[in-house]
């Protein structure tokens, strides 16, 4: 009797060592994994099963770690589809090819692997790094993975895991937070790599850019404290097939991760303590107050040894809004002290050293350049602002430049970047600036003779912008017959309530644009002159004397202007409707422009541009038309807006060439863009850019086609290459015959606008006649731009007679290389 007990205890204990010996790290097309089952790596040290969060009672497939008592999840499949109860099963689909998370319940697929490669003898696997594969197991290639969890992660970065992107096949690697801890569906916090020519990443909060860690500068990202952590780092790579961080544990015996934690919207790092039993709290983002996404504004830095934490950039800059600075709102940044603009042959550059590095979206970059050519790469360019070494190691190299204000950097004690800020040579003064020796022995008489030139100066400017007010204040000859109504300041503040921010309609190169309401009941748009605008006097006067010899039903009419003092204001009939980009390019207002208010916008566009290059006393070519300066009234007819850039030509003239070239990048044409040569097919080009937009619903400026890189206008050409231009229509248009025939005459004769060489685009009376009509059309030759727009300051480099444009998404202006 002892000996047969004694044997039933040995048989159960091999029994049970054996299976424990023998759990399963994968399952074969024939098992599944159930509620009591589940998948154990190798080396016992993740765990892959069926769980229910908290005080949840639905049920989600997922992956912890199996050695810690602790259970945390790092991984879940299903986290948008629940199971409300413990039915689920996850097992292989002859049908897909994919293995699968099925409620037997309601008999419903809530999760798959998603696969479009199908495997001879399909396993699915969990590997000790955490990482849930999809393979064939004839593959000799045991890293050749048919689809893997780490390309689809949670709020969880463990280490070997990359967050960005896979350029190859578009896949973005992006971290989400669980909404809550009984919730694993995606919250608000989102971590992702963002694709600029710098990349960088970068933490949302919704649509709300919340934090950013700086750029990559060789070592760390620029953002963080140069004291390197002794357990947890990140890695970079960015190649022609991948641009990716990972995070490296540096003790291979320490267990670590990072998370998205959306109750204190932090980005933790968490080491596992084996003494306390539990994850210790190594790092956290925010660190402080300056971690919050441009906490300053424009060209303001934040540092928590200063009281406020936020000033601008000392010397050269000021408070924009003095008053709301010291009230604690510093959102509208710092602008520079000196009125004169800088790009000039002896600009220079302020050094300011410790700086997590600004905001990367608008940057141009090239890592093989040193720091000196750098310097003179951006003092080649007029809307450059300010450089940088990309790598700091061996003493720095790689440059990269930023266009136009800079935005969220701080100052890092004892650790950031230095970055090289551009600014004139009067505000350089003799501290930076390039002066030559013989200027330090001046004598006292060029110094009294340089006083008196200065003197006469200031006296002969400002006679002559007193003569300009007078000119304009009292109507004169020299105003041309304009006949054009003056409107005194305080009227114009009482009818805008002070220029309230409550009746701001938006902002343009120009500057803002103001709601108001006259004496007698008429409503008026008022345009004001920014001190910091690209454009001044110059401009608004080309636009007074342009726009008030112009009447057409699609051009906006000017009411009058305004000059007192500094300020420069230009009043217009209000448009209710604001601008076409307001609808086109919104998902949800872009509903209530059907085709037929689409193509008569279409046809609107084309009359008032017909009009400025043929039928108008003065022969005008816009230079500047998009959908943000085509304006909608009350009944959604279009009028196009803003003539500030527009010229003018005498007679029969119909092209010429500038050494300014102005437009806004994703409308101008490339003879123009790269050449300044400017024509009214200039125009066309751009109308054809308009036209695609709207039918399409894309934004031209930012569009980016991942797999064929490809720009709107590329993408829509190789969907009329291939037959199938009706794909690049918008969803939010009807697909009925008629308004399928329009569709595609429509793309046809925006094809047509955008071909590459000028002499093939018709002109905008053939244009009209062609929406007017259905007769035959000519084939479209090969457009302009069709390669990616996703770096496009590099398509201006190319050519080393022009300049790049600026970042202002309004209008940019390039000026030929001196």
């Amino acid at each position: 009797m002892e000996n047969f007990s004694f044997m039933l205890i040995t048989s159960l204990l091999l029994c049970s060592f054996t299976e424990i010996s023998t759990a399963l790290d994968a399952i074969s097309q024939s098992q599944s994994i159930s509620d009591n089952t589940s998948l154990v790596s190798k080396d016992d040290f993740f765990e892959l099963g069926f769980f229910s969060p908290g005080n949840s009672k639905n049920t989600y497939l997922g992956i912890w770690y199996k050695k810690i008592p602790v259970k945390t999840v790092v991984w879940v499949a299903n986290r948008i589809k629940p199971i409300n109860d413990s039915s689920g099963v996850l097992s292989f689909s002859a049908t897909t090819g994919n293995f699968q998370i099925l409620s037997h319940q309601n008999k419903t697929v809530v999760w798959s692997t998603n696969s479009t490669r199908r495997a001879q003898n399909p396993a699915l696997q969990l590997l000790n790094n955490g990482n849930l594969v999809l393979r064939d197991d004839l593959d000799e290639n045991k890293n050749n993975y048919l689809w893997q969890s780490f390309d689809y992660p949670c709020d969880t970065l463990l280490p070997g895991m990359k967050l960005g992107w896979d350029l190859k096949t578009g896949l973005n690697r992006r971290l989400s937070a669980w909404k809550s801890p009984d919730d694993p569906a995606p919250g608000n916090l989102t971590w992702e790599m963002m694709l600029h020519a710098y990349p960088e990443p970068v933490m949302w909060n919704g649509t709300r850019e919340f934090l950013r860690s700086g750029p990559w500068n060789g070592i760390q990202y620029s953002g963080k404290p140069t004291k390197a952590l002794p357990l947890l780092k990140y890695s970079f790579m960015s190649n022609e097939n991948e641009v990716y961080l990972e995070i490296v544990l540096v003790n291979e015996f320490v267990i670590g991760r990072m998370i998205l934690n959306q109750t204190n919207f932090h980005r933790q790092s968490l080491i596992w303590s084996e003494k306390d039993k539990n994850w210790t709290l190594y790092a956290a983002f925010p660190r402080d107050q300056c971690d919050t996404y441009n906490l300053c504004g424009g060209n303001g830095y934040c540092s928590l040894s200063n009281s406020p934490v936020c000033r601008c950039l000392d010397k050269h800059f000021r408070p924009k809004l003095l008053g709301n600075w010291r009230s604690g709102n510093w959102s509208h940044g710092c602008e520079r002290k000196r009125a004169e603009k800088y790009c000039q042959n002896n600009d220079g550059f302020a050094k300011y050293e410790g700086l997590k590095l600004p905001d990367t979206t608008h940057t141009w970059v090239d890592n093989n350049m040193t720091l000196k050519e750098c310097r003179t790469k951006c003092l080649s360019n007029c809307s450059c602002t300010a450089y940088a070494n990309t790598d700091v190691r061996d003493g720095g190299k790689g440059c990269a430049i930023w266009f136009g204000d800079l935005l969220d950097f701080k100052q890092i004690p004892g650790g950031g970047q230095d970055l090289y800020v551009r600014v004139s040579a009067s505000e350089l003064g003799g501290k930076g600036g390039k002066w030559k020796i013989g200027v330090v022995i001046v004598s006292a008489v060029v110094v009294i003779l340089a006083m008196l030139l200065v003197y006469y100066f200031c006296c002969n400017k400002r006679r002559n912008f007193q003569d300009n007010n007078e000119k304009l204040d009292k109507g004169d000859e020299d105003q041309e017959d304009l006949e054009l109504p003056l409107f005194d300041l305080p009227t114009l503040a009482a009818a805008t309530d002070n220029f309230s921010l409550d009746n701001k309609l938006g902002e343009g190169g120009f500057g803002p644009v103001y709601r108001g309401r006259l004496i007698d009941g008429r409503e008026i748009a008022v345009k004001r002159l920014s001190r910091s605008s690209g454009q001044g006097l110059k401009e608004l006067k080309n636009e007074v004397i342009l726009i008030a010899k112009l009447q057409h039903r699609n051009l906006v009419r000017l009411l009058g202007c305004c000059i007192a003092g500094e300020e420069r204001l230009l009043i217009y009939e209000f448009m209710p409707n604001k601008s076409l980009d307001f609808f086109i390019f919104d998902e949800t207002r872009g509903k209530l422009l059907d085709w037929s208010k689409r193509f008569n916008i279409i046809c609107g566009i084309a009359r008032g541009l017909l009009y400025l290059h043929q039928d108008s006393r003065l022969r005008i070519i816009h230079r500047d038309l998009k959908a943000s300066n085509v304006l909608l009234d009350s009944e959604m007819n279009p009028k196009i807006s803003d003539f500030g850039l527009a010229r003018s030509c005498g007679g029969d003239e119909t092209e010429g060439n500038t050494r300014r070239v102005v437009g806004t990048y994703g409308y101008m044409a490339p003879e123009y863009a790269i050449e300044g040569q400017f024509s009214v097919k200039s125009d066309v080009f751009s109308f054809g850019i308009l036209l695609l937009e709207i039918v399409s619903g894309k934004r031209s400026k930012g569009f980016y086609h991942m797999k064929h890189n490809l720009s709107l206008i590329g993408n829509a050409w190789r969907m009329w290459s291939e037959g199938r231009p009706l794909e690049l229509m918008d969803e939010c248009i009807g697909n009925d015959s008629r308004t399928v025939s329009e569709v595609l005459r429509c793309i046809h004769i925006g094809l047509l606008c955008v071909q590459q060489r000028p002499e093939d685009r018709p002109t905008m009376s053939s244009v009209v006649q062609m929406l007017g009509s259905e007769s035959a059309l000519p084939e479209p030759a090969q457009p302009g731009f069709v390669t990616s727009e996703k770096n496009p300051h590099n398509q201006y480099f190319a050519s080393s007679a022009q300049e790049l444009p600026s970042v202002n998404e309004v209008t940019i202006t390039l000026l030929q290389a001196r």
